[in-house]
């Protein structure tokens, strides 16, 4: 099997082949842009070397000699030839791109000899040596292992004692003296000399990227973005075009629209006399791409043009790497670029608009998991009123944050896991900061720019972030000085990525304004979506919030949660430990008028939309005081001894109460609670009808496990709601249904079905009692469960499709068998989870119910499921672009 391909023979098609940097790269030949010429080394070859060991294979050994001939062949150079030497790139690239968590040499063939035979090549001493300074650093990381630091400490100790502010400033004796240094580095921590073999280097280089798709930082970007394992990454090697030749040489990146803010306009950064690591590291701080058209006019409308047609080919926004060497202009990347959410609604419906796009195209340009973050929060105005800001840099990714400084990953980490709320103050990141950037509320640096790593990875994680603010100084890795003030690990820091600014101390955040580009986002989503996608609102806030994003009524009111607030619990203990019926009545009645009330709130705000009110599952002690010192409290409130009190806390205490004295076996013990609560339902409805709005009540009932269990309890229920309507002349349509949350519910679907007339599952015990695991206790095994490949992700967070999926799919089988067009729902966590709606939308779910911040999540993972499901499988290999 072939395991090279040169760019002129791939296409952007071959994406799992080639990897995206391979296939955009050879796509980029095939139209004619100026293309440094290369080849890529395939993902498949990745797969060999991973089963042999982490060896080349004898076979890819020898093609590559042969490509690496063709190639000298092509650009008429050669490799290890003092004359007129090749010398290449060596790059990652696998088919879903993960910016910076792989390896990357530049440079690759200089020597103690072909350094001298660049210069002489070039008639420019400095550029050649500071070529060499550069490989020597690059490949002792990425090959060797060697720590950065290691390397800038030399550079640094050096640009100190001769007091340079840049490296620009560097001169031909200081690069020599520098290369001299590095080769030092080599033996005295790794004991080995740097290859002067090129032909040694490229099999080193390509080995060690191929390793890199195992590095830590790599591994956490996959698990972080739920990028597959098994993808494997390819190899690019392409002759080097030189940005670092002089002053009418660059480099930079460019998008083709505006990654923060979607506004359809050039942006991105270049760097005169400098290759693609300085730009994207944040070591120096690039100019603004327009200003290019002022030093070279032809070079910047030959960009200008050239982008165009790029995003006019792919037909989306392009993030795009260039160099310019010696007045010529090359491309070495094109990829669809990373936005933050906001640019990601704002490009898709433009693009939508311009006629380039579908609307179904638009909806899958989007990760639904973005959307809550189009929701950021802003600093309130009276806490930023007279509040002196410290600093302020580039607004590198939006949003308001607040929390303690700390400046390194690994603080970072563990101040997150001591509960703590972090801001990762850095001088630039990394791809080794990852794990300290994914447990970050904002991201600060003191240098980079826009398209800096901090930048990018910020905007792709939905980050708070500000870069290059240059009133940070980093005094060391416990203390920072931002303007005049120093500040210590620990100390408070908020930050606006949205304005670039910073303050001392804590600020409060208020909610994110409406975005009219996202309200027609979600209308295109409604319409294309087959899964309805209601809410969880057991409060008329709540409630209202949900309508504003969407929500078709209520999926699940938990009543329960109407109980806590102080007058409710206190006649909610009075009921629990009341003794005969007789005493229940007075606080059951005082609850009915509660429930009433509060019902009526929600009925009013659904103005007609289905309201699905769940009955009291809890076990009853969770209502009841459980330390002495709120037992003496209660008792005296409740005018009953500490000891009479105590009694019935023990009495109610359950070895296992999840699986105890809970949901509908309540009604069985104390049908009066269930009774009083449709009561105040019926009520309710009653009474908003009178006021011209329709309503047509949805009862649940919690835990069922049979037809018997269903019908005792339904009966009952109905019983009591004909004494309503007989005591008010005015009867009711409504719906009386089950949470199907018990596997033997599942199995026994048809026949519950025979008294349901809706289901609705409820996920969350649903996974708990299909695994045995307490979801209260899972986090002590859990993530070491996940960590060692035992469980995929957290069966409660992301549907169990085998385990869980599979009794769901039984019951709606069995439940519409009986009824066949039986309404069926999801209202645990999972109805906001994209991946489990997908599989919701396969099983002829009807809809989903979720926290009201989780519903244009859901509302898009529902179009897109339907979009795949319609399209396949011309979308069903979409994926978005807003990692």
């Amino acid at each position: 099997m072939k395991q090279i391909y040169f760019f002129a023979e791939g296409n952007r098609d071959m994406r799992a082949l080639l990897g995206g940097k391979g296939a955009n790269l050879a796509e980029m030949t095939g139209l004619g842009l100026p293309v440094p010429s290369g080849f890529t080394v395939t993902t498949d070859a990745c797969h060999q070397y991973q089963t042999n060991n982490n060896n080349m294979t004898s076979q890819l050994e020898e093609e590559l000699k042969d490509a690496l001939q063709h190639l000298e062949e092509q650009t008429g150079k050669l490799f290890d030839n003092t004359a007129n030497p090749l010398l290449v790139s060596v790059r990652s690239g696998a088919a879903i791109s993960m910016p910076g968590m792989m390896d990357t040499i530049l440079n690759l063939g200089l020597n103690d000899q072909t350094v001298l035979g660049l210069a002489k090549q070039t008639n420019n001493e400095r550029f050649a040596w500071d070529c060499y300074r550069r490989l020597l650093q690059m490949f002792g990381n990425v090959v060797f292992g060697i720590p950065e630091k290691t390397f800038d400490n030399e550079m640094t100790k050096l640009k100190q004692a001769k007091h340079y502010q840049s490296d620009l400033e560097l001169t031909t004796a200081d690069l020599k003296q520098l290369a001299q240094q590095f080769k030092a580095l080599y033996t005295a921590t790794e004991h080995k000399a740097f290859p002067q073999n090129p032909h040694e280097q490229l099999q080193l280089a390509v080995d060690a990227v191929f390793s890199s798709w195992q590095n830590n930082r790599a591994k956490v970007y996959r698990k972080l973005h739920g990028i597959p394992e098994t993808l494997g990454t390819a190899v690019n090697v392409q002759m080097m075009a030189f940005g670092n030749s002089g002053q009418d040489s660059g480099t930079g990146v460019a998008f083709t629209r505006n990654p923060v803010t979607g506004e359809a306009k050039l942006f991105g950064e270049f760097l005169k006399n400098a290759q693609g690591e300085d730009v994207v590291s944040g070591l120096r701080t690039p100019q603004p791409i327009h200003e290019l058209a002022d030093s070279d006019p032809e070079i910047y409308q030959q960009f200008v043009d050239s982008v165009q047609e790029l995003e006019n080919h792919y037909c989306d926004m392009q993030d795009v790497e260039f160099t310019i060497e010696h007045g010529k202009l090359y491309f070495l990347q094109t990829r669809n670029g990373k936005r933050t959410p906001k640019a990601a609604v704002q490009i898709a419906v433009d693009l939508v608009e311009e006629g380039k796009i579908s609307e179904a195209e638009a909806l899958m340009r989007v990760d639904p998991e973005q959307i809550t973050q189009l929701l950021h929060p802003e600093f309130a105005v009276d806490d930023l009123k007279g509040k002196a800001e410290l600093a302020k840099g580039l607004p590198a990714s939006p949003g308001a944050a607040s929390g303690q400084i700390y400046f390194t990953a690994a603080s970072a980490k563990a101040a997150h896991e001591a509960g703590h709320q972090v801001v990762l103050v850095r001088q630039d990141t990394s791809p080794e900061d990852i794990e300290g950037m994914v447990v970050s509320e904002a991201i600060v640096t003191s240098r980079g720019g826009m398209t800096s790593h901090a930048a990018v990875v910020a905007r792709g994680m939905g980050k708070c972030g500000v870069v290059g603010c240059a009133a940070i100084t980093i005094e060391s890795d416990k203390s920072v000085k931002i303007g005049e003030q120093t500040f210590h690990e620990g100390d408070n820091l908020s930050v606006d990525g949205t304005t670039g600014k910073l303050y001392a101390g804590i600020l409060s955040t208020t909610k994110a304004a409406q975005d009219p580009n996202l309200q027609k986002f979600l209308q295109w989503a409604q319409k294309n979506g087959n899964v309805d996608v209601f809410a969880n609102a057991d409060t008329p806030a709540d409630f209202e919030q949900a309508l504003r994003f969407g929500a078709k009524g209520i999926g699940l009111t938990r009543t329960e949660h109407m109980f806590f607030k102080s007058e409710r619990l206190f006649q909610m203990r009075r009921l629990i430990i009341a003794r005969t019926a007789d005493d229940r009545i007075d606080p059951l009645n005082k609850l009915r008028e509660m429930q009433q009330r509060d019902f009526v709130a929600l009925y009013r705000l659904a103005e007609g939309k289905n309201v699905t009110i769940r009955l009291l599952d809890p076990p009853l002690h969770e209502f009841l005081p459980h330390d002495e010192v709120e037992l003496k409290e209660v008792a005296t409130a409740m005018n009953v001894s500490v000891d009479k009190l105590r009694n019935r806390v023990a009495e109610l205490k359950e070895v296992n109460p999840m699986l105890g004295h809970r949901g509908c076996r309540l009604a069985v013990t104390y049908p009066d609670i269930y009774e009083m609560q449709v009561t105040a339902i019926a009520n309710a409805a009653l009474q908003v009808r009178s006021e011209g709005i329709n309503v047509k009540p949805h009862i649940m009932i919690p835990l069922i496990g049979s037809l018997v269990e269903m019908r005792w309890v339904k009966d009952r229920l109905v019983a009591k709601l004909n004494e309503v309507f007989a005591t008010t002349k005015q009867p009711l349509h409504y719906q009386i249904g089950t949470m199907i949350e018990m596997p033997r519910a599942c199995l026994v679907a048809d026949q519950i079905a025979q008294e349901a007339d809706f289901f609705s599952f409820g996920t969350n015990d649903l996974t708990q009692l299909t695994y045995g695991f307490s979801r209260d206790d899972s986090g002590s095994f859990l993530p070491d469960y996940i960590e060692k490949g035992l469980l995929p992700a957290d069966p409660f967070k992301s549907l169990d499709q085998e385990g869980v999926g599979a009794l769901m799919k039984m019951a709606v089988n069995g439940g519409r068998k009986e009824k066949r067009s039986l309404p069926i729902g999801v209202c645990g966590e999972l109805g906001g989870d994209p991946e489990s709606i997908k599989f919701f939308d396969a099983i002829g779910i009807d809809y989903v119910s979720c926290s009201p911040y989780r519903v244009p999540v859901a509302v898009l993972a529902s179009a897109q499921a339907a979009i795949n499901r319609r399209h396949q499988p011309s979308f069903a290999k979409a994926t978005p672009t807003t990692h």
